[in-house]
């Protein structure tokens, strides 16, 4: 027999796992939505009311017309015929209504489970966690998009990236918490430099994301489209043409560009190091294939980023280097739970639910 308690983590398990493929669809609709240049197409932020599109031919013409009060239309999109403003505006609604979807998906749920006490007394605050910090994220892509309605004809770079990270910061955690309520095999103790690494790797991930942030808001994709050179040369002579000379790290495209070749150069030494460490132990160990597949993922990853340059940034190729990110990530953190372990305690019968 299944215990109750092994049938109630498998159940929470599996419904974190919608969760996360539904983050993972929204960072994806997400770039899309940035892709097409769709981000400003609806200028208000309306929670309740915003998830019902317009129904007419006057409701539409109204929306186009608070549309044309902006920068973006004024100086980019003047002219726009109304089957043009649709096709972006279509891109933006459906973003946000993901957004409501996901929130949904998640708090009727957790509602569900907390009253019918299917909840661990651990479960709770990092559920809960998970739910402010969904909330806190429709907040952050209004916060993005306000930053391109009035002096800017796009959003700031800084709060894009803050959004596609923080999106990934809500899928890394719900699968951290996921993975936890999982069987894990346990019966290898892996080197303890793995376990230095494993949240190294983890961080830089993140990190090369939020760089990936910057390289949307500024199109910095377009920058050079030359590999492994920049402009003909190493290190392009514009990388620091901006003052004061930090400022280019976030706001010279080409700068942030080059620092997003280097940052993955080094995110790729490092996961190799990783490899390294796993593969001088027990050669039957999971951590072991674990850090392969990173690996694997990792350079197929790197690819399909020098792709995207030389290619100068199709839409398709864009999108896929982005949810490869979002790949590579959940392999790096499920790499690292599984050498935390799963969250005690589990009994023998549990183990093998």
């Amino acid at each position: 027999m299944i215990s109750r308690e092994t049938s109630n983590r498998r159940l929470v398990r599996w419904w974190l796992y919608v969760i996360c493929f539904l983050v993972f669809l929204m960072v994806m609709v997400g770039g899309a939505t940035r892709l097409t240049d769709s981000g400003l197409s609806i200028t208000e932020w309306k929670p309740i009311h915003g998830i019902i599109p317009p129904l007419s031919d006057a409701d539409w013409q109204e929306e186009l017309e608070k549309y044309r009060q902006i920068p973006e239309y004024q100086q980019i999109n003047k002219g726009m015929s109304m089957a043009e403003f649709q096709f972006i505006y279509w891109w933006e609604w459906g973003h946000r209504f993901l957004g409501r979807i996901i929130g949904f998906a998640f708090a009727i749920p957790l509602a569900f489970f907390w009253l019918t006490k299917r909840l661990e007394s651990k479960l709770k605050p990092r559920l809960l966690l998970l739910l402010v910090l969904g909330g806190m994220q429709g907040a952050i892509g209004w916060w993005m998009v306000k930053s391109g309605l009035v002096d800017r004809v796009d959003v700031s770079q800084y709060r894009l990236a803050v959004h596609l990270t923080l999106a990934c910061v809500i899928f890394a955690y719900a699968l951290w918490v996921a993975r936890g309520l999982a069987w894990h095999s346990t019966h290898i103790t892996p080197p303890n430099r793995l376990r230095l690494f494993a949240p190294l790797v983890a961080t830089l991930v993140m990190i090369q994301i939020f760089m990936g942030g910057l390289v949307a808001g500024l199109d910095a994709g377009l920058a050079s489209n030359e590999w492994p050179k920049m402009l003909g040369e190493w290190v392009p002579e514009d990388i620091s043409a901006m003052t004061p000379l930090w400022i280019n790290w976030f706001e010279n495209p080409i700068s942030v560009q080059f620092n997003h070749r280097i940052s993955a150069y080094i995110l790729l030494l490092v996961i190799l190091i990783q490899w390294w460490i796993a593969k001088s132990s027990n050669a039957e160990a999971p951590h072991k294939r674990r850090t392969m597949i990173i690996v694997v993922l990792a350079f197929i990853q790197a690819v399909i980023g020098i792709l995207t340059v030389l290619w100068e940034v199709p839409i398709n190729t864009a999108l896929t280097h982005q949810a490869f990110a979002v790949v590579l990530l959940a392999a790096v953190v499920a790499h690292w739970r599984g050498l935390v372990g799963p969250y005690p305690p589990v009994t023998s019968l549990e183990v093998r639910a």
